[in-house]
């Protein structure tokens, strides 16, 4: 089915028509017993990244994939992502063993096709060594599909994407194409449910999906900024964002969403709201009359209804789908991570798992016990602070997730399991690991928390990045789960730095905790600086972060020397006495290029703009220690300490 935006409002009308008529056919299917019943299915997407030997994002999925010739492997949006989809099994017996194994067989196929293009596959849910000058559209997979998804997001919107995430850190930034979103990778469930259980089921699926995520979380860290726990619930929500300035003023729902109710009696209740809320972005010609289809015993694609919902993403999605025999409605969750290791995120689906096959006969209704807005509160409060978070469970309670989880949840898992008649071996296996990883508090977030602390001196942000993801790819490669990873040691901080890929760029050790003035400022401050901060130079820029000059030690002895810092003369600008045309590279000029041009121009510090934004700063003193790894193949040298004193 090939999908394009409308181009009149004739075709966004009869689109329309076409997808009014495709509700109508599933309401007729649902009062018709259309649907598969009496079994539940499971299946799971698996995302990845694909990495070079410096850890950097390498878009590549193309060449990987035409190696690999599987078709259970697709590209994402990304040329640097990958998509894994397992098959359905049975929820039953050796199911998550026999999903595990496929998996793992999955994996290790791309990653074998992405070693013979120098490349690696990594699961996580954001790789921590991606820069916003990777998410060009350079980089999109150049299929007509996401070519469409950017264009028709772009102009519902009707302005850049803007960006604002508090956490440790804050990140604000602005993005012209949905290429952030390709920052996210995850490890989406699939459960079938029969369309009588639907309400129960669903409304299960949205109170579980916190404490869920809560032991999941694994991605604290994007574009060098330490965020949420779970920074991807935040991101996704920005980068598909298509709402106007006015929509957002009139606090139109987004479509990246939890929702605001819960679901009354059927799955029309979900497509309804989806149509009633959200304006079609794309159209596809569409020749099948359901009802015709119906009426002669056939089953109906609903291609209008399937295509609108994939462009609405509820964090739990209704699908609709067939095998070619009967019908079947599933319940997509979308809000775990990858990683950090296979057998993690198995932990994590037999967790969902048996939480949603025990919750319904544990609570019947579990809307009669819990606020929708608590829920949705949960939910956000597990994204930000993992098994951190407090909760306000049934009938108003409030309590620690890493309780909850360990007292009543993980309890009622195991019987979920087990009533599902699941082997023993795989419930002990998988629910063994979920509960060691929240009883120490060892999710993969705070793993990535505690390394990036005990690397804190260890050079550049960028080096203690790909330190990171380095490191990670390591203990991926060993698959012992995450409550066991020790953080980052400094042998490991070594020999990653020992390697001669850590000295290929600029942006691989130049600093980015800059101190800057700006143009108007007096003199004295920017001299201030040096001496506090122990400087030699000091950037100048305006107040969009555009490098305008530099401003030397030598530049302030040459003032001092000419007698103008009297207190009888005006106070002198940083402007009259700076470098308004400083010599500068972009932080993926190689190290030797950049060396030879601080040897050319005569200058002791190279500002790097990238995109004619400041983005950091390298100096004489960080590249001594290069020069000397350089020559004798080592990276023994001092590390860079930011700017140079």
């Amino acid at each position: 089915m090939t999908s394009t935006r409308p181009t009149d409002e004739l075709q966004q009308r009869r689109f329309m028509k076409a997808l009014l008529t495709d509700v109508h056919a599933f309401e007729r299917m649902l009062k018709e017993d259309r649907f598969e019943t009496g079994i539940r299915r499971i299946g799971a997407e698996q995302e990845m990244f694909l990495v070079d030997s410096s850890m950097r994002p390498m878009p590549i999925a193309d060449a990987v994939l035409r190696h690999a010739d599987r078709p259970e492997l697709v590209n994402e949006l990304a040329q640097f992502n990958l998509e894994a989809n397992s098959s359905p099994l049975v929820f039953g017996g050796q199911c998550l063993s026999k999903m595990e194994s496929e998996l793992r067989q999955l994996v290790r196929a791309a990653d074998v096709s992405a070693e013979s293009e120098g490349a690696r596959i990594l699961l996580t849910g954001i790789l921590p060594t991606l820069r916003l000058q990777d998410l060009s559209l350079a980089n999109m997979t150049q299929k007509a599909r996401y070519m469409e998804i950017n264009e028709a997001t772009c102009a519902a919107r009707g302005g850049h994407f803007h960006v604002l995430i508090k956490g440790n850190d804050e990140l604000e930034l602005t993005h012209d194409n949905v290429m952030l979103e390709s920052c996210n990778t995850s490890f989406q469930l699939h459960f079938q449910v029969a369309p009588a259980e639907f309400s129960k089921l669903y409304n299960t699926a949205q109170a579980i999906t916190a404490p869920v995520l809560a032991a999941a979380v694994n991605s604290p860290v994007l574009l060098g900024r330490q965020l949420w726990n779970e920074t991807r619930v935040a991101l996704f929500q920005h980068s598909v964002d298509s709402r106007s300035t006015v929509q957002k003023a009139r606090n139109v729902r987004p479509r990246v969403s939890f929702g605001d109710a819960w679901v009354k009696e059927s799955a029309a209740e979900v497509w309804r709201e989806n149509i009633s809320r959200f304006r079609v972005l794309f159209v596809t010609d569409l020749e099948e009359d359901p009802d015709a289809v119906l009426d002669a015993d056939g089953i109906p694609e609903l291609s209008a209804l399937r295509l609108h919902n994939g462009t609405v993403y509820r964090w739990n999605r209704v699908c609709y789908g067939h095998d070619g025999v009967r019908p079947h409605l599933r319940i997509e969750n979308r809000v775990l991570p990858a990683g950090p290791t296979i057998l993690d995120q198995m932990a994590n689906a037999a967790f969902y798992y048996g939480l949603m096959a025990a919750c319904v006969e544990e609570y019947g209704q579990i809307h009669e016990h819990m606020l929708f807005e608590d829920a949705k509160s949960n939910f956000f409060a597990a994204a930000r602070h993992g098994l951190n978070a407090q909760f306000t469970w049934l009938d108003g309670e409030t309590i620690p997730a890493s309780q909850l989880i360990l007292e009543r949840l993980l309890p009622m898992a195991r019987q979920g399991l087990r009533a599902s008649k699941i082997d023993e071996a795989d419930i002990e296996r998988y629910l063994s690991v979920l509960e060691e990883r929240v009883s120490r508090g060892a999710t993969g977030a705070r793993w990535v928390r505690e390394s990036l602390r005990s690397m804190a001196d260890a050079g550049s942000g960028d080096v203690r990045d790909r330190v990171l993801t380095a490191v990670m790819l390591e203990r991926q490669d060993t698959d012992s789960p995450v409550h066991e990873w020790a953080p980052v040691e400094a042998a490991e901080l070594q020999a990653v730095l020992d390697s001669s890929d850590a000295i290929q760029t600029v942006g691989q050790f130049m600093s980015t905790d800059l101190f800057t003035v700006r143009p108007g400022d007096l003199v004295d401050l920017a001299a201030s600086l040096m001496d506090w901060e122990h400087v030699r130079h000091v950037p100048v820029e305006d107040d969009q972060a555009r490098l305008v000059g530099l401003l030397s030690h030598r530049s302030l002895l040459r003032l001092v020397a000419h007698g103008r810092r009297k207190q009888s003369q005006d106070p002198v600008a940083v402007s009259d006495i700076m470098n308004a045309n400083p010599v500068t590279v972009s932080s993926d000029t190689s190290t030797l290029d950049a060396i030879a041009v601080m040897r050319r121009e005569k200058v002791g510090c190279l500002p790097v703009v990238d995109e004619g934004k400041l983005v950091g700063i390298i100096t004489e003193r960080d590249f001594i220690g290069v020069a000397a790894r350089l020559l004798d193949g080592h990276l023994r040298g001092p590390k860079s300490q930011g700017q140079e004193a």
